[in-house]
């Protein structure tokens, strides 16, 4: 027997509850699909609703209504009068109203002689009173439901922009089949998004997105460390031929005057390369101040320098600096002051175009000593000061 058949719960059970009738319709309306109903089924619970007495649905207020199907059909926007009585019986059979049939099978209602209702033959509401907790909970649950599928969409979205710049960036610098492999992975774990995915689904997809940007970090890290050993290296090389006796090179029959005019040009081009360390006038709290965008990049967090040269790698990649500007302006301004300026491109991004271009106009600045990278930093502060008091 259907729930709405039965004679709902005593008086007494409900006496003292109280529920706001559109509150409890806006949550059937969002836990629809819970309850087995459909658009139009809550037209006619709405239709239903309205002709409660009080807005309050209590069982002082009454909880029976007795219109008839005409009265039913033209507050639900003129639905067909036999549609009305099929979509009640599905109400009924979902347990959300009740028939309280007459002796004769008609709806009416016995008042006093103050006009009061004594006692109704209709549709009973109580269900609804009865029940509204746990439609309650389960518009929550949906909402709930909602919001997390809406957050994994935009993680995923976050994630994509952020792998096809990287991939475009590494294969426009090196199109190697190691990035050509990866590029070929992200297409498939793209493609393969369902356009009404579930919410287990996308949390599938953004873990495969994720693993693929873990991967990629890491052999960005390793690049960057063979191609440091490998400059290392050759600057160690030269050093130690420099070190080497007279008598080694006489014994190689090389020449003294080739070995000086060599030496004197390498200690010129010392000279005139060698510049003091942008970074000892700056901290690295000051540049997280100025530039806090650059921690959603290091979820460990950024203690050190050498956890913002990680970062700072990882931005480079994605912001479309090549490789070759990378080196540039690590020569010019050092490993650390290229990573203070890589975190202020980073945080004014959007006023820029071309990050790769705007990193190589800052390296020729640098090197002609017409860039400050104190005082880049100083004008990011400024500008997030200025932002805080504005909001």
């Amino acid at each position: 027997m259907a729930f709405g058949q039965l004679k709902p719960s005593s008086p007494t059970k409900l006496d003292g509850k109280t529920v706001n009738r559109w509150a409890i319709y806006k949550e059937l309306c969002i836990a629809k699909s819970v309850f087995g109903i459909n658009d139009r089924c809550l037209a006619v619970i709405s239709s239903l609703l309205s002709f409660l007495p009080e807005n309050e649905i209590t069982v002082k207020n009454g909880l029976v209504v007795f219109p008839s199907n005409r009265q039913l059909s033209l507050r639900a926007h003129g639905m067909p009068e036999s549609t009305v009585r099929r979509h009640i019986a599905t109400l009924i059979e979902s347990g959300l109203i009740a028939r309280r049939d007459s002796p004769n099978g008609k709806r009416y209602a016995y008042k006093n002689e103050a006009g009061q209702v004594e006692e109704a033959f209709g549709f009973s509401l109580a269900p609804l009173l009865y029940r509204a907790e746990e439609i309650s909970q389960a518009a929550k649950r949906i909402q709930a439901d909602a919001a997390l599928l809406k957050r994994k969409r935009e993680q995923i979205t976050l994630q994509r922009r952020d792998l096809t710049q990287m991939i475009n960036a590494a294969l426009a610098d090196s199109p190697s089949s190691f990035w050509q492999n990866v590029h070929l992975r992200f297409r498939v774990i793209v493609d393969a998004i369902p356009r009404r995915a579930s919410t287990a689904e996308l949390q599938d997809i953004l873990d495969k997105l994720t693993a693929l940007r873990a991967e990629i970090d890491k052999a960005l890290i390793q690049m960057n460390n063979i191609e440091e050993m490998s400059t290392n290296h050759n600057q160690n090389e030269r050093h130690h031929i420099e070190s080497l006796p007279e008598s080694h090179f006489e014994s190689q029959n090389i020449k003294m005057n080739d070995l000086k005019a060599s030496s004197s040009s390498f200690t010129e081009t010392t000279i005139k390369t060698s510049k003091p360390d942008p970074t000892k006038q700056i901290s690295l709290d000051t540049v997280l101040r100025a530039c806090p965008d650059i921690k959603d990049y290091k979820p460990t967090g950024i203690t050190s320098w050498r956890d913002l040269i990680e970062a700072t790698r990882t931005v480079s990649a994605f912001l479309g600096i090549t490789r070759s500007a990378y080196h540039e302006a690590c020569q010019v301004m050092g490993v650390e002051g290229l990573s203070a300026t890589i975190a202020g491109i980073l945080q004014r991004i959007r006023e820029i175009g071309s990050a790769g271009g705007y990193l190589r106009s800052l390296t020729h600045k640098a090197r002609v000593g017409e860039f400050s990278i104190a005082q880049m930093l100083l004008s990011l502060m400024k500008a997030n000061r200025s932002q805080h008091a504005l909001s």
